[in-house]
Parts: structure tokens; sequence; C-alpha cells
């Protein structure tokens, strides 16, 4: 492949700019609502990032009434509860611990089922790492549909658990709000490090 044809399948600034480079974690929120048209597709382009054997055992609860929020706030901590209550989305990224049962939809090539029946370690060590990269394919997918992301931790997940999933079969994994961000009350960036301090070349 030529130097023009990799230059060729970079993505634009300005799509850098919104994905990265200029996008914030937002505290306080602007009243549009999100419609769940919009959260459709949102999930339709996260759902096509890469997880080992396709196992895709992200889950995602929006909640986007008062009442559905209500149900979250004793679980957060005092300082994620206003943001919390303002922004038009509350999204609960899970993982599934059953994810395993839907492999032979989503991986046909091989029984790739059997390998994770009765084998809580490895469902849950593949779940919640392959649920994690889930979640942050749902944050660069919101942002590339214009919305901006809040993600946090900062909750009792027992809480959340007990209170939406009592069956035991999905887990929380963290927290986003999702809407329309006010720019003008973000923080300072804080910096990031540098290239040589987290990464090595061997």
């Amino acid at each position: 492949m030529s130097a023009t044809d990799i230059q060729n399948k970079h993505v634009s600034a300005e799509a850098l700019d919104q994905l990265f480079l200029q996008a914030r974690t937002h505290i306080v929120w602007r009243p549009e609502p999100v419609p769940v048209s919009l959260l459709q597709q949102v999930y339709d382009a996260a759902r096509m990032g890469p997880t080992s054997a396709n196992c895709q055992p992200a889950r995602y609860v929006f909640l986007t009434t008062p009442e559905a929020k209500a149900r979250l706030v004793p679980a957060l901590m005092p300082g994620n509860v206003e943001k919390t209550k303002t922004a038009p989305v509350n999204v609960i990224v899970a993982w599934d611990t059953e994810f395993y049962e839907a492999l032979p939809k989503v991986f046909p090539q091989m029984d790739m089922r059997s390998y994770f029946v009765g084998k809580p370690d490895l469902i849950n060590e593949t779940a919640f790492r392959n649920g994690s990269l889930g979640g942050a394919y749902f944050m660069v997918a919101a942002r590339a549909f214009g919305l901006d992301c809040g993600p946090m931790s900062g909750f009792d997940a027992d809480k959340v658990n007990a209170e939406f999933f009592p069956d035991g079969k999905w887990k929380a994994n963290f927290l986003c709000n999702l809407g329309y961000g006010d720019s003008s009350k973000v923080f300072p960036r804080n910096p990031r490090l540098d290239f040589e301090e987290a990464c090595r070349v061997l």
C-alpha cells in the first residue's frame, strides 16, 4: 500500500476533533431530548466494533424518564446525582453473564458456546473485558452521531444490579450520561500522558 493510499484512509481532521481531540466529558446538559431512534443508530454503529469471537457481551439500559432515573439515584455518589438527573439519557453499560448463549448466532463458524459453558471465571473475564470494549465503542459512536458523553464510575454496582438486574444475568460495568452538553461548563482539559510515558516499541 502506498503512502497516498494510507493517507486516503485517514478520517478528516474534523472527525478526529469530534471523536477525540476536541471532545470532552460533560457534566452540565442542555435540555434537548435524545430520541430513541438516535440511540438505536448509535447502538447499530457500536455493535460493529470487534470483540473476541464476536461475542458482544455489552448490554445497555437507557434511562430516559424521571421515574427511571429516580431508580438509579440511590446508587450514586452525591457528586454524581445532579449531572445524572439533568442528563437527557443515563446509560447503564452492563455485561451479560450468559453472552455465550448467543454465540451460535453471532459466531456460526464453529461451536464456541461449549468453550464457555461451566467455566465461570472464563465467562466473567471474557464478558467484562469485551463488554468494556463495547462501552467504549458506544461512546465513540455516540460522539460520531453528535451526542456528548459523561462516563462515570462513582456508584454502588451492587445497588444498581439489585435494582435493574435482579435475576443476576446482567451486571453493571459503568454509567454514561448522554445528551447535548453545555460546552461553557466543562473544566479545563487535564494533561494526557506522552507517548514516551505510556508506550513501548519493541
